[in-house]
Formats: C-alpha cells, structure tokens, sequence
C-alpha cells in the first residue's frame, strides 16, 4: 500500500463535502510545515522530516487529490490556488500551530506556502525555498512547451490522465544526478494510478497563471507584493540549477528580492533536489534551523 512507503503513521482532517486532507504530524518542539508540489506528494519530504522530528514537531500535509488525500471529481473540490491555500490555514488552524512556525516549500508548495506566509508573517519565524516560485513567471522566462501542452490542449490532457504523462515524465527527468531508480520512480507515481486518481496532477498544470484572467493571478500578485513583509526572516534557499522549470529565471527572481538570504545552488541539480542530493542538502538545512535559533 503507498501508506507503507512513509516513515510515520498518518492523520486525517475532514474538510467540507466530507473530503480527507491527509498529513504527517511528528515531534515535538517548534513547528515545521512542509508543503510539497505537483505532481508530487509528502513522501517527498520524508528524510528531512524523519531528520528534524527529533527536535521540532514536523507536519507534511498532502494537497487534496494528491498523495494519501481524497481524490475527489470538480464537483466537490475546487482545484484552485485559492482553496489550497483555505486547506493549508485549516488544516494550521485546527492544530494550533501559530507561530515560530518554520515554512519549508517545493514547487507549487511555494505559492501555497508563501500565500500563507504573507497572510500571517507574524506567525512565520523562518523559510526553506526549494526550487519554486512566489510571483509570476520571470518575464525571461518562456512556459515549457511541455507544461503548455498539459495546460492548454485536450492531447495534454489526456496524456495526463490516461498515462500519468506528468508524474512519470518528473520523475524521470526530476534528478539528474542521481537519477530515480525504478522503485523511487514508482514511489512518486504511486498515488496517481487511476484516471480519476490523476485530476489534481492536470488541474494544478491548468492553474498556471499567466494573464489577468485566469483565477489565480490575483491571488499571485497578492503573494508577489507582500513578499517584503519576510524580509526579516531567516531565509535557506537550495537549488537545482538543471530543474526542467525553476531554473536559473527563478533563482535569479529571489536573489533579487532576498539578497541577504543563505544560497546553496548545484549546478547539475534537478528538480527534486531533496532526492538528487539529500544528503548534503538536508544537513544544511538542519544545520540552518539550529543556527537560526
């Protein structure tokens, strides 16, 4: 069963239309909110939670329609920027986490997280950023031409929900330098096995914002604009410079408005840079919490 690749035991959280939110919750301590991507889940995070729940109390909630999550159809879950953000300050909400809360992002977690981050900085004490976003696509940097054929065309469409085309193209081109072995590639794809098991995957692609009309791109110039309201906070920023989407436009976007932040780039890195090196990536990581004390 997939449960039986995570560390811990999991929780659920009944949300509206009786949908389960699924999560991790380990330790004790101060808070760490891990919020992962697409088309991944929190098995992602797994050796950095197991890492600091030794000293913190680490939650790793998986996105409704990913992971161990309900995976409901379009008429009882809203697959909006917007809602994800609602399921992350409820699931926060109704575990009393409120503050000195370390906020660690992957990929679209980045927006979720950083949504929430600029809603309540006073409840956020420091910030992990893995090859991810918080404002809009840098100008210099065009869509994939893969991520526009899932977005915008029924072949991509269908491509995604017939052959989980996006969990299994990320997870062979997610590490390049050390390339996912067939049972790591099927960890990844595991819980999106089905048709319907795959809409979360094809809705988050389809959520891109990149003109004023879409539904999300209100909500990303909000984040864009208050991104100086963490200016004061701790910031460890990793990343993989060979990452298919967060590349070099990306880094250079939050080395612009986080110049003081502490940087650690691997040229040859991927876009799951947690798996391609985890294990210089997460002692750093440990180390920088401890010292930002």
């Amino acid at each position: 069963m997939v449960k039986r690749l995570l560390p811990f035991q999991g929780n659920t959280l009944t949300l509206a239309n009786n949908l389960r939110y699924h999560y991790l919750d380990k330790g004790q301590g101060d808070p760490v909110v891990m919020v992962h991507g697409n088309p991944s889940w929190c098995y992602y995070y797994r050796h950095l939670a197991v890492a600091l729940s030794a000293s913190h109390r680490v939650i790793v909630p998986d996105h409704i329609g990913c992971g161990l999550s309900d995976k409901p159809d379009d008429s009882r879950y809203r697959y909006t920027l917007e809602q994800r953000i609602a399921d992350l300050e409820t699931l926060l909400d109704h575990l009393q986490i409120k503050e000195n809360i370390t906020l660690v992002v992957h990929d679209w977690g980045g927006m979720i997280g950083m949504a929430y981050a600029t809603r309540y900085p006073e409840r956020i004490k420091r910030c992990v950023v893995l090859n991810t976003g918080a404002f809009h696509l840098p100008p210099s940097k065009p869509l994939p031409k893969a991520l526009k054929l899932c977005r915008d065309s029924k072949l991509g469409a269908f491509l995604v929900r017939g052959f989980n085309a996006f969990s299994r193209g990320a997870a062979w081109v997610g590490c390049k330098i050390n390339p996912m072995p067939p049972a790591l590639r099927a960890a990844y794809m595991a819980p999106y096995n089905t048709w319907n098991n795959r809409i979360a995957t094809l809705r988050f692609v389809q959520d891109i914002p990149l003109d004023p009309s879409d539904r999300a791109y209100a909500e990303v110039s909000r984040v864009a604009d208050n991104l100086h309201l963490l200016a004061d906070k701790p910031m460890f920023i990793g990343w993989g410079e060979k990452d298919f989407v967060f590349d070099h436009h990306f880094l250079a976007e939050w080395q612009k408005r986080f110049p003081n932040a502490q940087y650690h780039t691997w040229p040859r890195g991927g876009h799951y840079i947690l798996e391609d090196v985890g294990d210089e990536l997460i002692p750093l990581i440990c180390r920088f919490i401890q010292e930002t004390k």
